[in-house]
C-alpha cells in the first residue's frame, strides 16, 4: 500500500479519488485550500481508513513550500503525488485574475504550483522509489507565448487555462527525462472531458461526465506501473499537443518556469 499525497482534494475529481484510494487500503493524505473542508473531508475518509489533512493556497510558492515540507516531515514514506488542484477557465466574460504573489491566477495555480510541490518533494519520492507522480491535465491545451507568458495581452480564461494545462503536459515530459532510472515516474492525463464539477459548472458548460468517469485514469496511474513521460487520455495512451515535445519549446519552457518561480 501507497502513501498518496493528492491536491484538491476535498472536492470534484479529488475527492472521488480519495476515497477510492483510501477504501483500497492507501494512506490518503488530502490536500485543501480551506480548513474546514479539509477537516470534514478527513473526518469522513478516516471512516473508511487512513487520512490526513493539509492545508494551504497553491496560489502562494510560500505555501506551496510549507506544504512539501510539512508532508515530507510528517510522512517520509510518500510514494506517491497526485497533482490534481486546478482552477477552470472562470465565468464567461471574466477578467485576468492574479494570486496573492502577483501570477496569473490559472497559471500560478495550474502549474506553477504543481512544478514547485514536485521539486520539493523530489527527495522524498526518490528515498521511496518505485515512485509516481500523477499531473492531472486536460485535452483543452494551447502553447505558451514566451514573450506573454501570464497572458497580460488579449486574456481570455479559456487561452489562460489552455496554456496552464499546455505547460503542465510538457514539464511532465521534461520532467520524466531528468529522473528516468531514478525509480520515479511521472505522467500526465485528461481524465475526463467537462466532468460535473463547480470548475466546468463556472464555465458556464453543461458537463458531459461524473467525476467517477475521469477517476480509473488517475486510479490507474497512481498504483500502476504504466511506464513514464506518457499522456493518457483516461485510461488510453494518447498524445498531447505536438509543441508539448518539441526540445526547444521544453528549453525555453524550463527557463521561464525558473524565472517566475524565483520572483
Amino acid at each position: 500500500m501507497s502513501t498518496i499525497l493528492i491536491t484538491g482534494a476535498t472536492s470534484g475529481l479529488g475527492r472521488y479519488v480519495a476515497f477510492e484510494l483510501v477504501r483500497a487500503g492507501h494512506v490518503v493524505l488530502a490536500h485543501g485550500r480551506d480548513e474546514d473542508r479539509t477537516r470534514r473531508l478527513v473526518d469522513e475518509l478516516r471512516t473508511e481508513g487512513d487520512a490526513e489533512g493539509f492545508v494551504a493556497d497553491l496560489a502562494s510558492p510560500a505555501r506551496v513550500r510549507e506544504l512539501a515540507a510539512q508532508v515530507a516531515d510528517a510522512h517520509p514514506e510518500l510514494d506517491v503525488l497526485i497533482n490534481n488542484a486546478g482552477v477552470g477557465s472562470g465565468p464567461p466574460g471574466s477578467g485576468r485574475e492574479l494570486s496573492a504573489d502577483g501570477h496569473e491566477l490559472r497559471l500560478a495555480v495550474n502549474y506553477l504550483a504543481p512544478v514547485a510541490l514536485t521539486r520539493a518533494l523530489l527527495p522524498v519520492l526518490r528515498a521511496n522509489s518505485p515512485a509516481r507522480i500523477v499531473n492531472v491535465g486536460s485535452a483543452g491545451q494551447e502553447p505558451l507565448d514566451f514573450d506573454d507568458p501570464e497572458l497580460t495581452r488579449r486574456y481570455s480564461g479559456r487561452s489562460a487555462y489552455c496554456r496552464s494545462k499546455f505547460a503542465l503536459a510538457a514539464h511532465t515530459f521534461s520532467l520524466a527525462e531528468e529522473l528516468r532510472g531514478s525509480g520515479v515516474a511521472v505522467n500526465v492525463l485528461h481524465p475526463a472531458t467537462y466532468m460535473d464539477t463547480a470548475m466546468v459548472r463556472d464555465g458556464g458548460i453543461t458537463p458531459w461526465n461524473t467525476v467517477a468517469d475521469g477517476a480509473p485514469g488517475v486510479l490507474a496511474l497512481a498504483t500502476r506501473d504504466l511506464g513514464t513521460g506518457r499522456y493518457f487520455d483516461g485510461t488510453r495512451p494518447a498524445r498531447a499537443h505536438e509543441a508539448a515535445y518539441d526540445p526547444d519549446v521544453l528549453k525555453r519552457l524550463a527557463a521561464v518556469t525558473d524565472q517566475l518561480l524565483s520572483v
